[in-house]
């Protein structure tokens, strides 16, 4: 459950950063800036971000469900 909670966490921090910055991008594009580019490049990051953490979350999850099942094979057995 160690490493489980290792890759979330690591996830989580990179995600948290990347979203960041994607936030600071989008509000310098549309409050401070005239280049509209900058405003799709904000979102696109934001998108990112929540791409990363999901699916960060997904192979924790799948992870640890395969490890779960091998442990109920050997159970069984």
């Amino acid at each position: 459950m160690e490493s489980y909670s290792n890759m979330l966490t690591a996830t989580r921090y990179v995600a948290g950063t990347v979203l960041t910055i994607g936030i600071a991008i989008f509000l310098y594009g549309f409050l401070v800036s005239d280049f509209n580019t900058l405003v799709g490049v904000g979102i696109g990051t934001v998108m990112g971000a929540v791409f990363i953490f999901v699916i960060g979350l997904f192979l924790v999850a799948s992870e640890e469900m395969i490890a779960n099942s091998r442990k109920c094979e050997k159970e069984s057995v």
